[in-house]
């Protein structure tokens, strides 16, 4: 039998088909099912509905994967959103070089989520909030619709969490 000499060195980078995909932890799914129905939620105004977001919720929660969310993580973003969407419209639009009805719905989803965190939930450190933003952004946005959220992000966070911001 011979046997094959394998080199040491060839092909240090993993093609993306053989690289580990990451596990998604609870807390990203809760996250990425709260931008799935703020979106939803914004399409349906944007087209003059009234959307309803307890239907939204209901109909998420059908998805098999959504069993492993954090539930209540999810619920305070996509009501907290929903709720307070003008609000949160009106903190983001000083940062913005366009209407946000002009903005791609991923990436209103993902301000709006983003803005919420660095607004309402004071338990999540401000860099998380923009770097769970922009992960939203790049996994279903457009192709720099990531570095747009963090842009914006970055600015509110100054005006939102100065103290934080100040300190590191």
């Amino acid at each position: 039998m011979t046997k094959i000499a394998s080199t040491p060195n060839a092909d240090k980078t993993p093609s993306k088909s053989t690289a580990p995909k990451r596990a998604l932890t609870p807390r990203r799914r809760a996250r990425e099912y709260a931008l799935q129905g703020v979106y939803q939620w914004l399409v349906m105004r944007r087209a003059g509905s009234l959307p309803n977001a307890t239907l939204i919720a209901k109909q998420l929660a059908e998805d098999p994967a959504f069993a492993r969310c954090k539930l209540d993580l999810f619920q305070g973003i996509f009501e907290g959103v929903v709720e307070r969407a003008d609000e949160l419209d009106s903190l983001i639009s000083p940062a913005l070089d366009r209407p946000s009805n002009e903005l791609s719905p991923v990436e209103h989803a993902a301000l709006l989520i983003g803005t919420y965190e660095l607004a309402a939930d004071l338990s999540v450190p401000y860099k998380v909030a923009i770097n769970e933003a922009v992960e939203l952004a790049k996994t279903f946005g457009g192709t720099d619709g990531h570095k747009y959220v963090n842009g914006v992000l970055d600015l509110l966070a100054k005006s939102l969490r100065s103290v934080e911001t100040k300190a590191g």
